[in-house]
């Protein structure tokens, strides 16, 4: 749980403020750091950390965000005036608490990489260590900059995936609207019809009576059961064992396992070649990408790569031991060792590996869409056999 202090404090001029800082041990500690900035604590209180607060952050401010602070770095602006600049320009009131933490910590004493990890899960893994990689080098501004393009690439790339599968899962949610709504106003008018002549009902129409009767005498119980087995899923998913078949088992799906694999490889290859070009050592870029990736499934394969080139080996004959890896980053990784470029070779791989994910999600798509049509259509034609059955079989009676 995070520890957060709303205090009371007045600054230099003597004008007396509210504020909230997060990552504080006590109050001394609090009112040490406040006094470091020339400011007087008054008053503070714990309070219970709101972790939702952040929710309203999402990547494409994140984006802009590393861009602007950039740009100041490369004009020799100090990180302190950038961060100060930054906070007034930000309008996301969330983000803006984030800044002005992040700029308290660092003008009593703490490093980019302290002061900017308190907040990882909204920076992610690979910013933090791009920001290490940055301070220690004395190249902060070009690892700002490397690092907005990276992020700005991650996002492109979510985008285009949640762009390429709304049109499937617009049509699975109006087929799913559709069933409920046959079940609950069709089904019904068409059962009572059958009560009253009789009629004998088949197997598929009792089947339908029965669901129909169902949702209508349980319909409220849908939704609270639907959000507890998610929640469920998720709190299973964060146990380590499950965690690692589950990772294992998106890699090996019929249909878009090939594609989650190609994926995950390239957030892998990327960041562990950006991270080289930027100072990085191998063995800390590899922990690092292993992070960034987040796959039970790759970081035990990394765990091996690390030992591989702990022993003294290429880094291209640790790829060859796992076909995670596709021949073209394994090639062009053995091509970069010999010739002293490996970040450079691994990222021509990697951009090829992106045109190939998007001819694979485009390919998908276009196996998907007759797909998904097809199962509507058997869904839907279930229904209405089930409902028509009865009528075909009494009219032959009456003939």
């Amino acid at each position: 749980m995070m520890t957060v202090y709303q205090y009371t404090a007045k600054d230099e001029q003597g004008s007396i403020y509210h504020a909230t800082h997060d990552g504080i041990a006590s109050v001394a500690a609090l009112r040490t750091e406040l006094t470091k900035m020339g400011e007087t604590l008054i008053n503070a209180k714990k309070i219970k950390a709101d972790k939702s607060k952040f929710a309203k952050i999402n990547q494409a401010d994140i984006v802009a965000f590393v861009y602007k602070l950039a740009g100041m770095s490369s004009a020799g602006l100090s990180i302190i005036t950038s961060l100060e600049s930054l906070e007034q320009q930000t309008e996301n009131n969330s983000l803006q608490q984030v800044i002005s933490n992040i700029r308290q910590s660092i003008q009593t004493g703490s490093s980019l990489r302290d002061a900017f990890g308190k907040y990882e899960d909204i920076f992610s893994v690979f910013f933090i260590g791009m920001l290490e990689a940055g301070e220690s080098s004395g190249k902060l501004s070009e690892t700002l900059t490397i690092s907005a393009v990276y992020l700005e690439k991650q996002l492109e790339l979510k985008r285009k995936i949640k762009s390429a599968f709304a049109y499937p899962i617009i049509v699975g949610v109006m087929c799913i609207i559709i069933v409920i709504v046959m079940m609950i106003f069709v089904v019904p008018v068409f059962s009572n019809v059958y009560r009253q002549l009789h009629v004998s009902l088949p197997g598929p129409t009792k089947c339908l009576v029965v669901l129909s009767v169902s949702i209508k005498k349980f319909w409220w119980l849908i939704l609270p059961i639907a959000v507890g087995f998610v929640f469920l899923l998720r709190k299973l998913a964060k146990k380590k064992q499950i965690k690692i078949k589950l990772d294992s088992y998106k890699l090996k799906l019929p249909i878009f396992g090939k594609l989650l694999k190609s994926i995950l490889i390239s957030r892998f290859i990327r960041t562990l070649s950006i991270l080289i070009a930027s100072g990085v050592s191998l063995i800390k870029s590899l922990q690092i990408a292993s992070l960034v990736a987040n796959n039970s499934k790759l970081a035990q394969i990394t765990e091996d790569i690390q030992n591989c080139v702990e022993a003294g080996n290429p880094i291209a004959d640790a790829f060859k031991k796992h076909d995670i890896f596709p021949s073209i980053i394994i090639q062009l990784a053995d091509s970069g060792e010999q010739a002293g470029s490996l970040s450079e070779m691994l990222g021509k791989g990697v951009d090829f590996l992106d045109k190939d994910i998007e001819r694979a999600i485009n390919s998908l798509l276009v196996k998907l869409e007759p797909i998904m049509t097809l199962i509507m259509g058997l869904i839907v034609g279930f229904i209405l056999l089930g409902v028509y059955l009865p009528m075909f079989d009494y009219m032959s009676h009456v003939k």
